[in-house]
């Protein structure tokens, strides 16, 4: 394999050998953002400067990753994708990457996403549209979309995104390449964009699941400077990736995952992935998630509850655009400035949010919707009584074509379906590869998720890296077009 096709590990190991040196490696990964993505349009801004000599004692050595839009990093612009936040500078970096760049990470640039993480497709920043690199007329996924894409094309051996609802499964899916986030809490999210601030968790891109490992040891651990985190500092030792049979597991497949919405030929792969576990000889139990068709309607309450909240900053006061339009009121100020340059995903869910919270609909929406998911974490917990993990889907259909539910946010919302339950349950879970469909004589990826209860990182790492080197599909991770 060439240099864009190496895991984080397999690249620690060539500057240990004394193969390559981490200038070397940061380099080539420089020239290949510069000669392809303006095929992919995957960075909002890049930093040819960011390698750091004097790296050799640390865990990363050096090496290039890049950073979702969302995360601040001091005075290097932070858009959140949005004309709203164009020249905004933070003046503090985010825990989790103050912790990365500590042991050994060189910045190279942020990654484009959908407009404050708001769209399920990579379609909606407010610069420019993203490109699966698997396929010039398919979304790649979002919000995440430039991060995926910048993975998967080898232009970036991993990178550090934020998951609320979707937004590193479903592109981690659509462009074939990792995706894992631990249990809410885990990760700080100080200084990090808030989306949903109960849902939100960094989260990360790579090419195997022992390079999520790595840098989740890195990023966990208590936080006094966010509330949310959990004291407990987490570590994932070199036992859990030892074992190669799944004797003793139960997996859990959820029969209401394959009912209505599940194209054939993506169910079909994602049957052949758990027939592959039960060859590892884990057990395989069908069990009811009784809550199931509650899901989606109780997160698209919840999620843009707290969403519109988080965005209520963005007045021009604290932060944002200034219009030049006069204004004689304060309602007049908040509809200057915040319509000339919130696009219109924004502007919907900021208006359907803004209806649940009000007076007269608080208790029928945003109470009852609270009230949905403390059964739905029940479900779960009643699950994880009986099995140690659950497998599923992550996406109904493989990468769509752009432009083909762009004008349906309905259909787009219900992308969303397999995804949403882990994250209203604070559950962590990985994304793997599991086959491809074709598609118009495409070939397309399809991945499954792994969920396993909270805290439970280690049993998820074990089990999806059994899966991983049991279906070996490392070479297929190769989209044609960005050779060197």
């Amino acid at each position: 394999m060439k240099l864009k096709d190496l895991s984080l590990e397999e690249l620690l190991k060539l500057i240990e050998s004394w193969e390559k040196t981490s200038e070397e490696i940061y380099n080539y990964f420089a020239k290949r953002v510069e000669k392809y993505d303006e095929k992919l349009w995957s960075f909002l801004t890049t930093d040819f400067n960011g390698f750091e000599k004097n790296k050799e004692d640390t865990i990363l050595k050096g090496l290039p990753i890049s950073l979702k839009d969302i995360f601040s990093k001091k005075w290097t612009v932070t858009s959140g994708a949005s004309k709203m936040l164009e020249n905004f500078r933070p003046p503090f970096t985010s825990t989790v990457v103050e912790r990365l760049e500590k042991e050994g990470i060189s910045y190279i640039g942020k990654n484009n996403m959908d407009e404050f993480a708001m769209g399920g497709s990579g379609e909606k920043s407010a610069f420019k549209n993203t490109i699966n690199p698997w396929g010039t007329d398919r979304i790649p996924g979002g919000s995440s979309s430039g991060w995926a894409a910048a993975v998967a094309a080898g232009l970036v051996p991993a990178s550090l995104w934020t998951d609320t609802g979707w937004s590193v499964r479903q592109p981690a899916s659509l462009c074939w390449i990792v995706g894992f986030k631990p249990t809410y809490g885990r990760n700080s999210r100080f200084w990090v964009h808030a989306m949903a601030s109960s849902l939100d968790c960094p989260a990360t891109f790579t090419k195997t699941v022992k390079d999520s490992a790595l840098l989740y040891n890195i990023m966990n651990g208590q936080d006094e400077k966010d509330m949310t985190s959990i004291q407990e500092k987490d570590n994932i030792s070199d036992d859990t990736f030892s074992k190669t049979s799944l004797k003793g597991k139960k997996i859990w497949v959820p029969k209401e995952y394959f009912e209505e919405g599940l194209e054939e030929n993506v169910k079909i792969e994602i049957q052949n992935a758990i027939k592959k576990m039960e060859e590892l000889w884990a057990e395989i139990k069908e069990i009811s998630l009784p809550m199931t068709k509650y899901w989606v309607t109780t997160y698209y309450i919840l999620m843009p509850a707290e969403v519109t909240t988080n965005l209520a900053r963005l007045d021009w006061l604290r932060y944002g655009h200034n219009s030049e339009k006069e204004f004689w009121n304060v309602d007049e100020m908040y509809q200057n400035n915040r319509w000339e340059w919130l696009w219109e995903e924004v502007k919907r869910r900021t208006i359907i949010w803004n209806y649940v919270l009000s007076a007269g609909f608080y208790d029928a929406y945003y109470k009852k919707a609270s009230q949905i998911r403390t059964l739905i974490i029940e479900d779960f917990d009643k699950a994880f009584e009986e099995v140690d993990a659950i497998v599923s889907p992550v996406s109904p259909e493989a990468a769509w074509k752009i432009g083909t539910k762009s004008t349906d946010p309905l259909k787009m919302y219900m992308a969303d379906a397999y995804t949403i339950p882990a994250s209203l349950a604070w559950l962590p879970w990985i994304s793997v590869p599991c086959g491809f469909v074709e598609e118009d004589w495409e070939k397309l990826p399809v991945w499954i998720q792994i969920l396993t209860q909270r805290l439970d990182e280690k049993g998820l790492f074990e089990i999806a890296h059994i899966y991983e080197q049991a279906v070996n599909l490392r070479s297929e991770m190769i989209p044609e077009g960005f050779e060197d």
